[in-house]
């Protein structure tokens, strides 16, 4: 151990780290996961060891021993945090293993090499016709086939060949597997803040590894919890999720899973496309954490997986089992078709009936832990419904988690624990019974131009939510136009700014911006907001429609309210611009307050 106690480092033949890998003495967490190198990529690592090139170092963590209940310690395996691709493509190209490809098939990448020019390539079919080359290394190293056997074969297909110059290469080709790998142990007590420091200061391309990845990893090497089949659960589910064929596939490419009852479970997905909630492994475990746990650091979740007993200090292996019994509750809840579709259907009914209004998936993650753990808690289903609504909007106009969202995500559910749900929301609310809070803060929020700003996802939800028509239009609603046919315009349209010299942070601001039918905008082309609203009330007084369908001028004032646009706007010309936009920013804000206090 180094003199800070934090890490060892050493050397160990690449043989060494393959028999480790077979002995399940070292775990590689992302084994049955695709392998995302190209095929190449294993070739050159092969040529570089050939070579003699380094190819990097490997990041191995060591499981704590656990406290076992008769008192005894059992000896936690080493678990490759970096490097499984490296180890993945040795395993692949020298023992001969499958690896999962991108649609989760399995299959051999077989490295060939020429002995004459000392040449790698991957296996193809012309290879496979030419007998200079060797189709497959694997052999060599797995003992199917030695040195000597193999000199035979290439020289009887290749005569005229130098035989002790293809020898020397052979030998040379063997001993790839006594080549040297620097393995970098890191020691089972640090915590993981310091794991992730290490990390990224020792690996030389910056790849940031996620405390998710580090919960994965764990869950994938605890054989004795059924940590790999709950890793493939949350995999498996999450690609579904997306992918809804990839049902078909599990089915066909691994039939034992798929015969489990965690298969079953999340079966219902293959024939579901909504991407409201689209959750990656990452999501899945912040929401059992949260719901099941009652924490909101992954770190923890890590810890408590590995036995951590926070008291004292210690690994305990009831501790570790009880862990795992909590995340195989929560997993079940989550992937629960009621459960997710029920969750679903509240944020909808919120008004997002697309996905490209939802701005946080911090605010989507939270809520769906606070609906499971409303029902964990027996809350009145209607209940349930009307606080996880208000939470996730209340957390979008809040930016409640952004930022630091863990440290939100801790405090929050240990008040909802501790002073239950409906004080937890009250407290939340409080801000948002304020004049102050809209006027001010929202209608601060909403000077931008950018349309990711989760002000103006909610804005939309709003209209949606309360059944507003598109800007001009009698008929077509704001939820036909963003689900369906419609495109973002500009009520002071772009051409008209542009020529009056304006940038294109000025000009689009959100304050600008309406969802409108394509046919109106075009009519209204480059005029300013006078000159196309002289033809609307010219159509409104009897004349003849030529700007969308509205004929009646009530009716226009209506439509003008639902989209919060100031009646002024008739009026308006280029240099009105500035005090359009701060209207319309306290009007939006106002919109937003009453979807909020009475709608939700």
């Amino acid at each position: 151990m180094s003199a800070t106690g934090k890490y060892e480092v050493h050397n160990q033949p690449i043989e060494v780290i393959l028999a480790w890998l077979t002995s399940g003495e070292i775990a590689i967490p992302e084994i049955q996961r695709p392998f995302v190198w190209d095929t190449t990529k294993v070739r050159d690592l092969l040529d570089s060891l050939y070579q003699g090139y380094p190819i990097g170092y490997l990041i191995a963590w060591q499981n704590p021993n656990v406290r076992l209940k008769d008192g005894k310690e059992s000896f936690g395996k080493k678990v490759l945090i970096d490097g499984q691709q490296r180890v993945t493509a040795l395993a692949a190209a020298v023992l001969g293993r499958q690896v999962v490809t991108a649609d989760y098939r399995k299959t051999r990448i077989k490295i060939a090499f020429n002995p004459r020019d000392q040449r790698f390539e991957v296996f193809n079919p012309a290879i496979e016709n030419d007998v200079s080359w060797i189709p497959d290394v694997s052999p060599l190293y797995t003992g199917e086939s030695d040195v000597l056997a193999m000199l035979k074969a290439y020289v009887q297909t290749n005569p005229g060949v130098d035989e002790s110059q293809v020898f020397f290469t052979l030998q040379k080709l063997l001993s790839i597997k006594s080549k040297q790998i620097g393995i970098i142990e890191l020691a089972h007590d640090l915590e993981i803040d310091t794991v992730t420091e290490i990390f990224i200061r020792i690996n030389s391309k910056g790849v940031v590894l996620g405390q998710a990845d580090f919960a994965m990893s764990k869950i994938a090497s605890s054989e004795l919890y059924g940590g790999p089949v709950l890793r493939k659960t949350i995999d498996y589910f999450c690609h579904m999720a997306v992918e809804p064929a990839f049902h078909d596939t599990a089915k066909e490419v691994d039939p034992e899973f798929a015969a489990t009852d965690w298969f079953s479970r999340m079966a219902w997905l293959r024939k579901e496309n909504d991407d409201i909630y689209d959750p990656d492994y990452s999501d899945l475990l912040r929401v059992v954490l949260i719901a099941k746990f009652g924490r909101g650091k992954l770190a923890d979740l890590v810890s408590l997986l590995s036995g951590r007993n926070f008291e004292t200090r210690t690994f305990e292996s009831r501790i570790a089992e009880s862990s795992f019994r909590v995340l195989e509750e929560g997993i079940r809840d989550f992937i629960n078709e009621d459960n997710f579709k029920r969750f679903v259907m509240i944020i909808r009914s919120a008004g997002f009936q697309d996905s490209s209004l939802i701005r946080s998936q911090a605010a989507l993650n939270f809520s769906y832990a606070l609906f499971l753990a409303l029902r964990d808690m027996k809350v009145e289903s209607g209940l349930v419904e009307r606080w996880v609504r208000r939470w996730f909007v209340l957390s979008l106009v809040t930016s409640r988690y952004t930022g630091s969202p863990e440290s939100a995500f801790d405090e929050d559910i240990r008040n909802l624990k501790e002073q239950g749900p409906q004080a937890l929301l009250e407290n939340a609310e409080a801000m948002l019974r304020t004049d102050t809070f809209w006027d001010v803060t929202v209608a601060q929020g909403l000077e931008t131009s950018s349309t990711t700003s989760p002000y103006w996802g909610v804005f939309l939800a709003a209209q949606i939510k309360m059944k507003d028509r598109g800007f001009l239009s009698r008929d077509i609603s704001v939820e036909d136009l963003v689900t369906h046919m419609g495109d973002i315009h500009h009520i002071f349209p772009k051409d008209f700014l542009k020529k009056h010299g304006l940038t294109k942070g000025k000009y689009n601001q959100i304050a600008n911006y309406v969802y409108m039918q394509s046919e109106i905008n075009i009519k209204i082309g480059n005029k300013a907001p006078k000159a196309y609203f002289e033809i609307l009330r010219t159509q409104c007084d009897g004349g003849p429609v030529k700007l969308g369908s509205i004929d009646d001028l009530q009716e226009l004032r209506k439509n003008l309210a639902m989209n919060c646009v100031p009646e002024s706007v008739m009026h308006m010309d280029f240099g009105d611009f500035e005090e359009f936009l701060s209207e319309r920013r306290r009007l939006m804000a106002r919109h937003l307050k009453e979807y909020y206090l009475k709608h939700l």
